[in-house]
């Protein structure tokens, strides 16, 4: 079974495991964007499949993969939302963690150790995948973004986010989250690694998907919030698209 996954950046989050629902420990930078993240997510889903946000369990018969899902900050709202999610992660540690705060918030997800291309080689299939900060963290992003192609049914979304590969990147995410914040361990990510938004929409295009959105994550530090900007992608921004439709059979 071939596999993108790069033991390096594993082990990173696998020695952050424990911290993963601690909003001021080493994922605060997550826990802080997680509302941002998921007001996008939500509309996203809400619109590709007619749902209505307004009810309670608005994604009720929905199939959903948390790729690269860590602890669960994001597996766990569209549980709740009514969404049938698989969380997967290849970092081993972060599955118990993830499992342990899922059972004590009375939700039922499916967790498991595993890998895009092992869930694409089983047959798996999915209306929506959130694949949020994991592209820069493999070994070939275009190998894996057609095995997430893989898993997507047609007519299926992907919401896929990243950071920009810029010197504005390289000074708020490296230098400042990483050495003057200190809101993440030094070395968690590599600056080579980022990618531009024309970059991505290429990725995700040949993989055989179709880009039909793209929107920033702004760091506003004097209001110390987060917020959608649909002009300013200069360090974090997140994507959406859609895998076509199976053609008519003739």
């Amino acid at each position: 079974m071939t596999t993108t996954i790069d033991d390096a950046e594993i082990a990173k989050f696998q020695a952050m495991a424990d911290a993963w629902w601690d909003p001021n420990g080493k994922f605060k930078p997550l826990h802080m964007l997680n509302p941002c993240r998921l007001d996008y997510i939500t509309r996203q889903i809400a619109a590709e499949f007619g749902r209505d946000l307004s009810d309670p369990r608005p994604f009720a018969g929905l199939r959903l993969l948390d790729i690269g899902c860590g602890g669960g900050l994001l597996s766990e709202p569209m549980a709740r939302l009514g969404a049938d999610v698989v969380g997967a992660d290849a970092a081993e540690r972060n599955i118990p963690v993830a499992r342990l705060h899922a059972e004590q918030s009375g939700l039922e997800i499916d967790y498991r150790h595993t890998s895009a291309e092992a869930l694409a080689e089983a047959g798996e299939a999915f209306d929506g995948i959130l694949n949020m900060e994991v592209v820069e963290h493999v070994a070939s992003p275009p190998a894996y973004l057609r095995a997430c192609h893989d898993l997507l049914k047609p007519g299926g979304l992907m919401v896929c986010s990243t950071l920009n590969r810029n010197a504005k990147s390289f000074a708020m995410a490296i230098v400042g989250a990483e050495h003057v914040m200190r809101w993440l361990p030094k070395g968690t990510h590599d600056w080579r690694k980022f990618i531009t938004p024309d970059e991505l929409f290429d990725l995700l295009s040949g993989a055989g998907l179709t880009p039909v959105d793209k929107t920033g994550f702004v760091f506003n530090p004097l209001g110390w919030s987060w917020s959608l900007s649909e002009r300013d992608l200069s360090v974090n921004y997140v994507t959406t698209s859609l895998r076509p439709e199976a053609p008519a059979q003739v």
